[in-house]
């Protein structure tokens, strides 16, 4: 995708989720699994020991939102249940959520679309 100027484009996007390992723990925090596939990834875990598998454990308000993830919700939709569960610890809402779906986005944890 392109260049998005402005929040309120990245509250209409939809996004859905690029990686297919993840769980929560007791605590009910999110753990992703990500797998390093390709020619780079198996040199380096056969030369330099690295892990075929890295795990990310995202924060308390990752975590909430990561199962929200469906496909169908646009980024502005998960800002309500966010509000509601997290109240003034959420602020500023919106910018954190887009910031959020930035860096998930950047790291290929998931793909942001235009279809609802």
């Amino acid at each position: 995708m392109g260049k998005r100027k402005a929040a309120a484009n990245y509250l209409d996007l939809v996004p859905r989720r690029q990686v297919a390992g993840w769980h929560a723990g007791e605590d009910g925090l999110v753990t992703l699994e990500v797998e390093h596939r390709g020619v780079v990834h198996t040199l380096a875990q056969k030369l330099l020991h690295k892990p075929r598998i890295s795990y990310i454990h995202l924060d308390e308000m990752g975590s909430f939102v990561w199962p929200l993830i469906d496909g169908a919700c646009t980024v502005g939709d998960l800002a309500g249940p966010v509000k509601e569960r997290f109240g003034e610890a959420a602020e500023p809402l919106y910018p954190r959520l887009v910031r959020y779906f930035q860096v998930l986005e950047s790291y290929g944890f998931v793909a942001l679309g235009r279809e609802k």
